[in-house]
């Protein structure tokens, strides 16, 4: 669980340093855009944003009696980050699995993206759609309510 937080860590640790250099060179103002915007990408890496992961091999059983969707992702990934905000509140009926995790997870996204390891991809169905529209992936989750 601590490497999880090892890059949002980094991330404020590496804009506290550089907001303080800016604070000492006479730019407050500067320091305060920086050191939010280092907070903002710290958050967004965190753990807390995304839902708990599971292993896809789990993931793949709950989704056959469930009907819910499977998103493979990992983290910094822009386009999963805007996936998980834009599913909002629904994003946790999702199945969620991080790839960098999950050796059997990277395995299922290279065998659906001609051996690219590219994220998100939904596995709706037993079908893989790679980063579909947040939209689309909201319509399936309704479907299978």
């Amino acid at each position: 669980m601590m490497r999880a937080w090892i890059l949002p860590m980094l991330l404020v640790l590496s804009g506290s340093a550089i907001a303080t250099g800016q604070i000492l060179t006479g730019s407050p103002g500067t320091a305060a855009v920086l050191l939010l915007a280092f907070l903002a990408l710290a958050g967004v890496n965190s753990p807390l944003v995304f839902p708990r992961s599971i292993g896809a091999k789990e993931a793949q059983r709950r989704s056959a009696i469930d009907g819910r969707p499977v998103v493979f992702w990992r983290p910094g990934c822009k386009y999963c980050i805007r996936l998980r905000i834009r599913l909002g509140r629904s994003a946790r009926q999702v199945h969620w699995v991080n790839i960098w995790r999950d050796p059997a997870g990277a395995v299922a996204v290279r065998a659906a993206n001609d051996g690219n390891e590219t994220v998100p991809t939904v596995v709706v169905a037993g079908k893989p759609h790679t980063n579909p529209d947040p939209r689309w992936v909201r319509e399936q989750l309704s479907r299978s309510a």
